[in-house]
């Protein structure tokens, strides 16, 4: 999903994002700031809301390697076992 198109930072609270939205929107305001066409309070708004989205790309990260440890922790049900491939293959 694209994130909307505006000439402010978009005020969409980052609880709301998913990582792929957040990244996109920080890509396109780190493009804006690189071309240092904005105003300082421009430049400094889009800074607050990269360090927000920055954070909530972080926050599902984060997640994300909780949810792989927790899926590839031994378990008495499921224990995992070493691969050991066909001889005859």
């Amino acid at each position: 999903m694209k994130p909307p198109s505006c000439d402010l930072p978009c005020r969409v609270n980052t609880e709301q994002l998913n990582f792929e939205t957040a990244l996109e929107e920080l890509e396109t305001l780190v493009e804006q700031l690189e071309r240092g066409e904005l105003t300082l309070e421009q430049s400094l708004e889009r800074f607050e809301r990269g360090v927000q989205l920055t954070r909530r790309c972080q926050q599902a990260l984060q997640q994300a390697e909780q949810r792989v440890m927790t899926l590839t922790q031994p378990s008495a049900e499921a224990p995992l076992t070493p691969f050991e491939p066909d001889p005859a293959r």
